[in-house]
């Protein structure tokens, strides 16, 4: 299933990114379409932040992100990434 279509996985990945970034907000009010990084994110995520969920990622699903642009691009929101980690 294309991960943005997965309710259970994209809940998994806000956990993931709350945990790996010892954010203080409910995994739940992360909307799916909400930016994940810059001044309009609710959760303000940083280059930092990245780092460290990408390395979580790959520990995880064995998925590597090797570009910083490619991880802006992939990391803008939850069905993003989602989509991402889990394409179909």
């Amino acid at each position: 299933m294309k991960g943005s279509l997965d309710d259970r996985f994209k809940t998994e990945l806000k956990k993931l990114i709350v945990e790996e970034c010892d954010l203080i907000v409910d995994p739940g009010e992360i909307g799916d379409d909400d930016p994940l990084f810059g001044r309009e994110a609710k959760i303000g995520l940083d280059s930092i932040d990245a780092l460290q969920i990408s390395v979580a990622i790959e520990k995880k699903y064995k998925i590597t992100i090797t570009d910083s642009k490619e991880t802006r691009r992939v990391m803008r929101s939850i069905n993003t990434f989602a989509d991402f980690i889990q394409p179909e």
